[in-house]
């Protein structure tokens, strides 16, 4: 099981503008300390925590932050009309796009996905494969 990611951040203000555009509209709540931005799932008591985290945090050796080359974090939506929302909200929040939200003929039929590059220049997906939903071929 995963239990977090990270990525490295030279503008935390600006990185926070990014994320905060649709990660809490997942469920995901920001505590900001002094190492940078932690983003979690909430966990109700007597509940196990939800995993994986994710940090946004400055490097830990001071020099630049830089994106992994085929490295890619996605976030899962609840249906394709959140995926189109979010990643225009991150758009218009400081990120790149890398691909409008749709279908990709190389998954499967109810596979809906929307790609965006981070200020930073890390790859995100947001997602949703609900079968309830129209698919590529409906």
């Amino acid at each position: 099981m995963i239990a977090y990611v990270t990525v490295g951040a030279d503008d935390l203000a600006r990185a926070r503008r990014f994320y905060d555009a649709f990660l809490p509209a997942l469920d995901y709540e920001l505590k900001v300390g002094p190492e940078g931005l932690s983003y979690v799932l909430p966990v109700q008591p007597g509940q196990s925590a939800i995993l994986p985290d994710f940090y946004v945090k400055p490097t830990f050796d001071g020099r630049p932050a830089s994106a992994g080359n085929g490295a890619m974090i996605a976030f899962e939506a609840r249906n394709q009309k959140q995926v189109r929302d979010l990643h225009s909200a991150a758009l218009a929040a400081g990120g790149f796009d890398e691909g409008q939200p749709g279908f990709r003929d190389s998954y499967g039929p109810h596979f809906y996905v929307g790609y965006l590059r981070d200020p930073q220049g890390n790859k995100i997906a947001l997602f949703s494969c609900d079968p309830d939903e129209p698919g590529r071929d409906g």
